[in-house]
């Protein structure tokens, strides 16, 4: 991997404060009717976690954070850099090109490794477009100029405690 310099990269998010970190809320399978539970919380090391509960019962299946992006710098970037430390299962890393509460996402899945810090990087050409688990088809590639939302979802029948820390989060070039 290449270093990255200071005008190839934009921090979307680090959790050091409130204020570098977001308004996140979370969404769970409790809107269909589900039984999931979920919080995001900053740490005092500067990191921020999101931890709960998936359950499949009453047909549930996720729980999900989400945060509204106001403003991203113009710059053409490439892709999503992520510094997570995971508990083994698989997430979702997500965007959506709205604020909308519904409607269709761009997902890249990460496989974590339990209990380590590990950096990802993953192209917006490698987000796939989906809709309630279904591929679509007649979308655009993700551009970062287009991003309004960023959200991270643990679902695929994954049930039982779950916990992700979150250092940062950054666009790159």
């Amino acid at each position: 991997m290449a270093l990255l310099t200071f005008n190839d990269q934009y921090t979307v998010y680090d959790f050091e404060s409130e204020n570098k970190s977001g308004q996140w809320r979370v969404i769970n399978d409790g809107v269909m009717g589900g039984l999931s539970e979920s919080s995001i919380q900053l740490n005092s090391d500067g990191s921020a976690t999101f931890k709960g509960f998936v359950s499949l019962e009453n047909n549930g299946g996720f729980a999900s954070v989400r945060s509204n992006i106001d403003s991203i710098k113009q710059g053409d970037f490439k892709g999503v850099s992520i510094r997570l430390k995971g508990d083994g299962s698989m997430y979702s890393l997500r965007f959506r090109t709205n604020k909308n509460f519904d409607g269709y996402a761009y997902q890249a899945k990460i496989k974590t490794e339990k209990d380590k810090w590990k950096e990802y990087n993953i192209s917006f050409n490698d987000f796939k477009p989906t809709f309630r688990g279904y591929t679509l088809d007649d979308k655009p590639v993700l551009k970062s100029d287009d991003i309004a939302q960023i959200g991270l979802l643990i679902s695929d029948r994954q049930s039982g405690y779950f916990e992700l820390s979150i250092d940062w989060i950054k666009l790159y070039k």
